[in-house]
């Protein structure tokens, strides 16, 4: 009965390469609306501070959206 619950609790496994290649993607998603927010605002403004302050509210509302997308990224479907 134990060996029968493991196989079923085995889960597939990520290659390096998917991990790698995910990781990025998200990562990407996350630097280049906070960048570009805050060189637009830099430039616009003229203001070194509000333009870090509103590239770190961007960063943060982006971090909050690539939690959501990064859980429905990396789930592998076991059919």
């Amino acid at each position: 009965m134990a060996d029968s619950l493991s196989d079923e609790k085995k889960s597939i496994k990520l290659t390096r390469a998917e991990i790698f290649l995910k990781g990025t993607i998200i990562a990407l998603f996350l630097i280049i609306p906070s960048l570009s927010m805050f060189f637009l605002a830099w430039i616009f403004l003229d203001n070194l501070l509000q333009a870090i302050i509103i590239g770190g509210i961007v960063h943060f509302i982006a971090m909050g959206f690539s939690l959501k997308i990064s859980k429905k990224f990396f789930i592998i479907n076991q059919d």
